[in-house]
């Protein structure tokens, strides 16, 4: 048995959907997202159990974030912000929930129903949607512009789809044709008008970052009662990417130093440095002024200098490190997933 109980809050309710009539009186998917401070629990563990397949939700605190949001003793966890989990490494999908940073967005099925579906044979991964994921783009403009265009119902405020311009820097840096834009450089459009916008863009210059959702990604979020964000977003067509390094110990040790300092956009965080020549952590791809995101594949968020130590010493002999480089740390921060390691992970 595996127990899991991370410290975790919850700003959005799930919606439950409705019961399948298909004769096998089976139920459907329910879905949670979930956002944490750090004073607050999910109020359930995760368990691995002999006799009883998937990842189970259980010990569920009584009053607490899980019982209000309607997480039932013996539910089965599908996926993890949109990744099918089923089918993991029950470790592997702990890591995913404790890296999700500040949100995670769950969907479960009842015990009952997860036990008929497999008993019949069932792809419980035909049961989700394909895609659930909002998409982070980042363009550059050239000569033609930035190769898409707004339109907005007339009279109305935040309610923006994009045409998107074949083979123009949107379409290359990934804007889906016909998506429904959420934010604009980190900040979200709701309240825009079109006026704004259009002014918003221009003072952009040559670069631009967009939260985009298609429409069936939007449509899936709206029935839901749940809000898109960034945190929850893809971001492989980003050009900004983290780094993971695997370090395993030599008799000199790692070969770099952890330094906490300022971020530059704000906040503290743990930093490396003095990175020596030769050594495990310069052959791992190691960087001086790399920032620390997780250790072995769990977030530091929250974390002290101290902490971050222990973490990186559980193990004795070797470590593994997801990393950023300041240019990239500063990007992030900027469109609000400076404190969010899953959508790296999850790319």
């Amino acid at each position: 048995k595996f127990e899991f109980n991370p410290k975790v809050g919850i700003d959005n309710p799930a919606l439950t959907l409705t019961e399948d009539t298909d004769g096998e009186g089976m139920g459907e998917p329910r879905f949670y997202l979930l956002t944490k401070d750090n004073t607050e629990t999910f109020g359930f563990c995760l368990h691995e159990e002999l006799g009883c397949r998937g990842h189970v939700i259980r010990q569920i605190e009584l009053g607490g974030v899980a019982q209000r949001r309607g997480l039932q003793d013996g539910d089965r966890l599908l996926q993890v912000n949109g990744h099918f989990v089923d089918h993991m490494d029950h470790l592997r999908v702990v890591q995913k929930i404790k890296a999700s940073g500040n949100q995670v967005l769950l969907a479960v099925l009842d015990g009952d129903s997860y036990e008929a579906a497999k008993s019949l044979g069932r792809d419980l991964s035909q049961m989700l949607p394909d895609d659930i994921r909002p998409r982070l783009c980042h363009i550059t403009r050239d000569k033609s512009g930035f190769g898409f265009s707004v339109s907005c119902p007339e009279g109305t405020k935040g309610t923006f789809q994009l045409s998107v311009l074949q083979d123009g820097p949107a379409d290359r840096a990934g804007v889906p044709p016909g998506s429904w834009l959420l934010e604009l450089n980190g900040d979200s459009v709701k309240s825009y008008s079109y006026t704004q916008l259009t002014r918003k863009l221009k003072q952009s210059g040559n670069k631009v970052t967009l939260l985009v959702a298609s429409s069936a990604v939007e449509e899936f979020y709206r029935l839901r009662g749940l809000r898109v964000t960034a945190a929850l977003a893809d971001t492989s067509w980003l050009p900004f990417k983290v780094r993971e390094l695997h370090l395993v110990k030599g008799p000199a040790g790692y070969g770099f130093l952890l330094k906490e300092d300022d971020c530059s956009s704000g906040g503290v965080g743990q930093f490396l440095w003095d990175v020596d020549v030769g050594l495990p952590a310069e052959q791992a791809g190691m960087k001086e002024g790399d920032r620390v995101l997780a250790v072995n594949g769990e977030s530091i968020e929250g974390l002290d200098h101290e902490q971050t130590v222990r973490r990186i010493r559980a193990h004795e002999d070797q470590v593994t490190l997801l990393v950023i480089d300041p240019a990239g740390d500063e990007f992030y921060h900027s469109v609000g997933l400076g404190g969010t390691v899953l959508p790296w992970l999850g790319s």
